[in-house]
């Protein structure tokens, strides 16, 4: 299990946290994929339901296909997104060329360039794997959230239930499927269980989970006394 076993900390040590060139070429190109598409779709939606207005923070957005999505749907809130890869910030500030109510920075979790209580929501979608300290990481997060605002942290998990692979099987195909779930082994994703206990560690005190598709999320809410 990643980030409990001795492996799994190996893994985590040696392994990047940010995607550099040449490799955010070819992760600009995989996130345009159909399948892709569709699950910043369905992430896109269920962020939404949290929150359609204000200020929204991105951490480790990549090439900013989610932000994209998320404009198409919801013009009025405000975007930004921060990337530890250069080469990364670089390919997402191309994507969001004419688009002015997105901003990219480069940062990471463990130093996110904001002031205290300036989001309304923070997201982070198949990246707090990448991240090296975590629990400072949420704490960053718990940070520059406003009171009573919400952070959605989505990754995949190494133990996925059969009964939701099964059901990806049916809406994406076998292929596709399998090959995200072969994913899981391939980089030092969480367990359940371990993903869960991230949030134990940190300022967050509210904390749910719940699968959106093959994605885990954590769903935590900061205090509104904080």
């Amino acid at each position: 299990m990643a980030g409990s076993s001795l492996i799994g900390r190996f893994f985590k040590r040696i392994h990047p946290e940010s995607i550099p060139w040449p490799g955010s070429v070819l992760y600009n190109l995989i996130s345009s994929t159909v399948i892709f598409q569709r699950y910043y779709e369905m992430v896109t939606d269920d962020i939404l339901q949290y929150c359609r207005e204000g200020r929204l923070l991105d951490i480790g957005t990549g090439p900013a296909r989610l932000l994209l999505k998320i404009h198409a749907k919801a013009p009025q809130l405000r975007l930004v997104g921060i990337d530890s890869s250069p080469a990364m910030v670089t390919k997402a500030k191309e994507n969001i060329t004419g688009v002015e109510s997105i901003e990219i920075k480069e940062g990471n979790a463990g130093n996110i360039p904001f002031p205290d209580k300036c989001f309304d929501i923070v997201v982070s979608t198949a990246s707090i794997h990448h991240w090296k300290e975590p629990a400072k990481g949420l704490n960053e997060v718990y940070r520059v959230l406003k009171n009573n605002g919400f952070a959605l942290i989505y990754d995949l998990v190494s133990d996925t239930p059969q009964s939701i692979l099964d059901d990806c099987r049916r809406q994406f195909g076998k292929l596709k499927t399998t090959l995200f779930w072969l994913h899981s082994f391939e980089e030092p994703f969480y367990s359940q269980e371990n993903f869960k206990a991230l949030a134990g560690s940190a300022l967050f005190k509210d904390c749910r989970t719940k699968f959106l598709g093959l994605l885990y999320c954590l769903i935590l809410q900061k205090n509104s006394l904080a």
